[in-house]
This record gives C-alpha cells, sequence and structure tokens, in this order.
C-alpha cells in the first residue's frame, strides 16, 4: 500500500466560481482516491502508525529491530529525560578490537575479551578517558 501523495491533488478546477463541475470531476476523484490512500495506509509499510486510546503505539505495531541508515545513532529523547527499559537490558557482547574508536563519556559495552585477548565477560564504561570496569563482582544471590 502507498501512502498519500500530495502531488496527485490539484485545484486548478475548483478555485473559481467560473470552474466547471465537469473539469473538477477529474481533480475530486483524484483527491478522493488520495485520501483513500491515506485511510489505507494505516498501519501498513510506508504508511502511518495507528495510536491506541491513550495516544500510544501499541507493541503489536513497532517493529522488532529499529535500523538507522548510515552512521546515524539511534536517539531516544524523552520529554522525562529518562529511558526505562522493562524487565532486561541485553547488550551485544563485543571484543576490545569492536569497541567504537571515538567513545562518549558515559558509553557502556559488555566487553568478551581485552586487549591482550584475555577473556573478561564483563560490562565496561567509557569515563571521557579510558574505558573501566564494573568493578562490585560480588556474585549474585541465588534465590
Amino acid at each position: 500500500m502507498t501512502w498519500g501523495n500530495a502531488s496527485n491533488v490539484t485545484t486548478i478546477h475548483l478555485n473559481s466560481d467560473l470552474d466547471s463541475p465537469t473539469s473538477a470531476r477529474v481533480e475530486l476523484k483524484l483527491a478522493l482516491d488520495e485520501l483513500q490512500n491515506v485511510i489505507n495506509g494505516l498501519n501498513t509499510a510506508n504508511g502511518a502508525c495507528g495510536l491506541d486510546t491513550n495516544g500510544l503505539v501499541s507493541s503489536a505495531r513497532l517493529p522488532a529491530t529499529l535500523t538507522t541508515t548510515g552512521s546515524n545513532n539511534l536517539v531516544l529523547n524523552p520529554n522525562s529525560n529518562m529511558v526505562k527499559v522493562q524487565n532486561f537490558l541485553n547488550l551485544s557482547p563485543q571484543a576490545y578490537a569492536n569497541l567504537p574508536t571515538s567513545p562518549a563519556n558515559g558509553d557502556v559495552a559488555f566487553l568478551t575479551t581485552d586487549g591482550a585477548s584475555a577473556t573478561k565477560n564483563k560490562p565496561i564504561y567509557y569515563n571521557g578517558t579510558d574505558w573501566k570496569y564494573f568493578n562490585d563482582d560480588s556474585t549474585v544471590a541465588a534465590s
């Protein structure tokens, strides 16, 4: 399904009292076709995403993967200044050689092997100068 195309809607035969209704018929039909494309484009690829009664996008309508083009980062910028992840966060395991060459202060990763190829399997963060380990290392209590 395609989304509406504004260039298909013209008003050449609709903008004057002297315009002929016969000539306007084609323009009205094209406009209604585009309106139908908009209606049918709801919740379809390249269409609009519908909202529920609370004004939220339902999880059934969200893609499983959000991908940006080029080298663009995916940025979440909520009004609350807080991104809440419900349940779990899974960081893709990274070897030291695959860490960003220009990290930003606050970047976090899950390090599998360090620069000397030693196995680590630990979360790390960038402090603006160096990558640092989260140091507590205490075992999570089993229930």
